[in-house]
């Protein structure tokens, strides 16, 4: 018995919805991983300019290193890692939206299957 052409076509939106989802739920954990890695790195910095006792320290700035004032380094880097937090909460919120419409679109095609 041939199948329907319109059942085919909606299995296939469906699909690819489902890949869609997919795709970005993975691009947005790449992102949140590499804004952790980020935040990790300022932390370390961070933890480094408390330790020093030195007033001056170096900042890379795209192919040159500068020297700048221990203080002023120290609030670039709290106002970095704020910023990365900020942005790490925006891509876990998305996440969860995703994975709201892939439970969703899950439920659709268990009702279809059956």
């Amino acid at each position: 018995m041939a199948e329907k052409p319109e059942g085919r076509g909606i299995d296939k939106q469906q699909e690819v919805q489902h890949l869609v989802s997919q795709f970005q739920i993975m691009q947005q954990q790449l992102q949140k991983e590499s804004m952790r890695l980020h935040q990790l790195e300022i932390e370390r910095a961070l933890e480094e300019l408390e330790a020093t006792k030195q007033e001056q320290a170096y900042k890379i700035t795209g192919s040159v290193m500068i020297s700048k004032p221990v203080k002023e380094l120290k609030v670039e880097l709290k106002e970095s890692k704020e910023a990365i937090g900020v942005r790490l909460q925006s891509l876990q919120k998305a996440e969860d939206r995703t994975n709201a419409q892939l439970k969703d679109l899950q439920e659709k095609l268990k009702k279809f299957i059956k």
